[in-house]
């Protein structure tokens, strides 16, 4: 599972496992979902990350991180910013 900001568009994206991508469907406004071919989640993108998730630069493009921690980053905090 990875997580990664991108400061050009403020979006934050979570990948949930490896797998093409057949559609995505905005499920909440500016949060969009991703499947694969068998139907299940492959992730999500946030869009406007930086207003709505707290500290969202902290998961940038050169920092992608598991955020499950077994990787390069683990510190990044996720929640509704106020």
């Amino acid at each position: 599972m990875k997580a990664e900001y991108d400061k050009e568009t403020d979006t934050l994206t979570i990948t949930l496992r490896d797998a093409r991508v057949k559609e995505s469907d905005e499920i909440r406004p500016g949060v969009i979902a991703d499947f694969g071919y068998d139907g299940g989640v492959v992730g999500f993108e946030v869009l406007q990350a930086s207003k709505v998730v707290e500290k969202a630069g902290e998961w940038s493009r050169e920092g992608a991180s598991d955020i499950d921690g077994k990787t390069e980053r683990s510190n990044g905090a996720f929640g509704k910013a106020t």
